[in-house]
């Protein structure tokens, strides 16, 4: 069993990358951007590569182009740029400024590319998106574990990301997750299991304890001991009550759904009389606003879809030299 969270940044890059998920999303990329070798056919027929770039007469000079923020915040896509270059301007060299996870002020150079001016060029935008975005969530993470307030920086209270990620950017929205100082959830169905309302909705109460038990042991036995953990999902004191009568192990975290700070106290107190574990995470519409307040509850962690499907990009940009 793989703990993501024990993994240092550098480890956690190479642990994602080794997925293949990264290079496909760079190919395609590279692919909407230069279109794919022959083309798309149908209406563009053969079309491919960076028309501009190809017609501008360009001397064979290597040049210089420097990647700045232009705005402040958390870096965080640096790592991704040498395998972007590699598959789209294997011609080209980059040098970091930065390192993810690191704070940048407006105007600071983050990275160098050195390379021919068209091989520079046709990996701009591909580079400048994806460090923007991931830039981005790595910021508003930090934004969110300092809204948690200085008082909760030392205590076991986490801050998570959810599945609530930017189709195919997942690996590396979680990556910056990190990168911010929040921690990784499970990364897909795969890797973990959470028993949701869904799949509990047709149950009676008392039936609930039974169901959870026979579905955790058949997850753990199917996974043949790599699942991360088993987590159910609560919308109710009541359901709270009814897991908590299982035996310990059976469940690790309990997902405490949509709840007020009065009953994510209650729901504490109810936990606490039996001991420390399963943990409990609270989540559903928790904003900067009000992450404080539930850090003040006592619960273990605390997961926020907003953390990547909220994230706006941080303008950065690339400036070829003269």
């Amino acid at each position: 069993m793989l703990d993501l969270n024990s993994l240092s940044l550098a480890e956690l890059y190479t642990h994602f990358a080794r997925t293949g998920l990264v290079r496909r999303l760079i190919e395609i990329a590279r692919d909407e951007d230069l279109g794919p070798a022959g083309g798309f056919g149908g209406a563009w027929g053969t079309l491919s590569g960076d028309v501009t770039g190809a017609s501008c007469p360009f001397d064979g000079r290597e040049r210089l182009a420097l990647l700045r923020a232009r705005s402040p915040g958390v870096a965080c896509g640096l790592a991704v740029v040498p395998e972007i270059l590699s598959l789209v301007s294997p011609g080209c060299r980059f040098a970091p400024s930065k390192r993810d996870g690191t704070e940048m002020r407006a105007g600071e150079t983050i990275g160098e590319i050195v390379g021919p001016i068209r091989q520079v060029l046709a990996a701009e935008r591909m580079i400048l998106n994806l460090v923007g975005r991931l830039s981005g969530v790595s910021t508003r993470t930090r934004r969110f574990l300092s809204a948690m307030g200085g008082e909760f920086a030392s205590t076991a209270t986490r801050l998570y990301d959810t599945r609530k990620t930017t189709p195919g950017l997942r690996v590396l929205e979680k990556y910056a997750v990190r990168c911010g100082g929040g921690c990784c959830h499970r990364v897909g169905l795969f890797d973990a299991a959470l028993i949701k309302d869904n799949h509990i909705a047709h149950l009676k109460l008392e039936d609930l304890p039974e169901f959870i038990r026979s579905a955790a042991e058949a997850a753990r036995r199917q996974t043949g001991g790599l699942l991360s953990f088993v987590e159910v999902e609560v919308d109710s004191l009541a359901q709270l009550d009814a897991v908590m009568t299982l035996e310990p192990g059976v469940v690790d975290v309990v997902l405490l759904d949509n709840m007020g700070a009065e009953a994510l106290t209650q729901a504490v107190a109810i936990r606490d009389r039996r001991g420390p574990r399963p943990e409990l995470e609270a989540s559903g519409g928790i904003t900067l606003e009000t992450i404080a307040q539930v850090a003040r509850t006592g619960v273990d962690r605390i997961s926020v879809g907003s953390l990547t499907h909220g994230s706006a990009s941080i303008d950065v940009g690339l400036d070829l030299q003269p």
